[in-house]
């Protein structure tokens, strides 16, 4: 009987296989091809492009000719060019901390119980949803010297009045406290994320314990909250960097070239002085300058795991 019985299925199956149709491999490429198209069309060539006119002394209206690596040479004895990088420094960085300082400290604040606080949060991010040109025109307005409501406010405590971005002293600082205050309901919502998972235990022992509200803050809330705060810090640097809009609308590198950072200088040497193999070296270099530091900073987020409160 087992014979039998083992002679049918095998039959069963010699007869399924014979009765189902031969399907081909599925083909993949008739879905991947025009996306592949669009990358090239929208990423590749366009940098492509880029590196080409890099190596050409191209005049707009006149005809380029090769001149090999020359441009970056030029970049090398360019003073306005690294006076650029330093303000683009400079400007990242103050842009970096101080949403990172003011948003980690309002995410503290709005992450505890008391009245309307659902609607404060709503409030305090109202700044993040406003378009940059329209966010530089209010506070150009804001920062005018005579008329503006910001000397007006200063008098008020008898400090007298202030020339904001109409001072190459005081420009860029002016220009990150515009970034602040767009920019740190980002860094509140991210924060405020990260404190939402953090575990209450620990908090209820460290009471046990005598702790006061810093030694909690030190010791449980920052080292749960890191990974955060470094996501927090790469999304910021990365904005801050390639920033453009609001300096531009508000000072266009002024007064002079104080203001002038590299996404400035590129913009006038492409479009203003028409140098457009100069530019293109220069977006060449800036552009080795992003991938840098975003590799950095991803090196440091792989750097920075999830511990317990005892750091093992």
């Amino acid at each position: 009987m087992a014979s039998v019985s083992i002679e049918n299925t095998a039959a069963e199956k010699a007869t399924g296989n014979r009765s189902k149709p031969n399907r081909l491999a599925p083909n993949y490429w008739p879905f991947v091809i025009p996306a592949l198209i669009v990358i090239a069309a929208v990423i590749v060539f366009p940098w492509a492009f880029t590196l080409w006119m890099s190596v050409n002394r191209w005049t707009l209206g006149q005809s380029q000719s090769f001149v090999g690596f020359d441009n970056y040479l030029r970049l090398a004895t360019d003073t306005r060019f690294w006076e650029a990088l330093w303000h683009t420094v400079t400007y990242t960085f103050l842009s970096v901390v101080a949403p990172l300082f003011f948003g980690t400290l309002a995410a503290l604040i709005f992450d505890a119980n008391f009245p309307l606080r659902g609607f404060l949060r709503g409030v305090f991010v109202m700044p993040m949803m406003a378009t940059p040109v329209a966010v530089a025109l209010v506070w150009t307005m804001m920062f005018h010297p005579q008329l503006g409501v910001l000397n007006y406010l200063l008098s008020l405590v008898g400090i007298g009045p202030q020339e904001w971005i109409y001072n190459q002293f005081s420009v860029i600082p002016s220009l990150v406290l515009v970034e602040t205050w767009q920019w740190t309901p980002l860094i509140m919502l991210i924060v405020l994320g990260g404190l939402a998972s953090v575990p209450r235990e620990p908090y209820e022992s460290a009471e046990i314990d005598g702790a006061n509200a810093w030694q909690k803050f030190r010791y449980l809330t920052l080292p749960m909250i890191a990974p955060f705060l470094m996501i927090a810090v790469i999304i910021r640097s990365i904005d801050a960097i390639k920033s453009f809009d609001i300096i531009y609308a508000m000072t266009q590198g002024g007064p002079g070239t104080a203001s002038e950072t590299i996404n400035i200088y590129l913009y006038n040497t492409a479009f203003s002085y028409y140098d457009i193999g100069y530019g293109s070296a220069m977006a060449v270099v800036f552009f080795i300058v992003v991938v840098a530091l975003s590799f950095v900073l991803l090196m440091v987020r792989q750097r920075t795991r999830w511990t317990d409160v005892e750091g093992k």
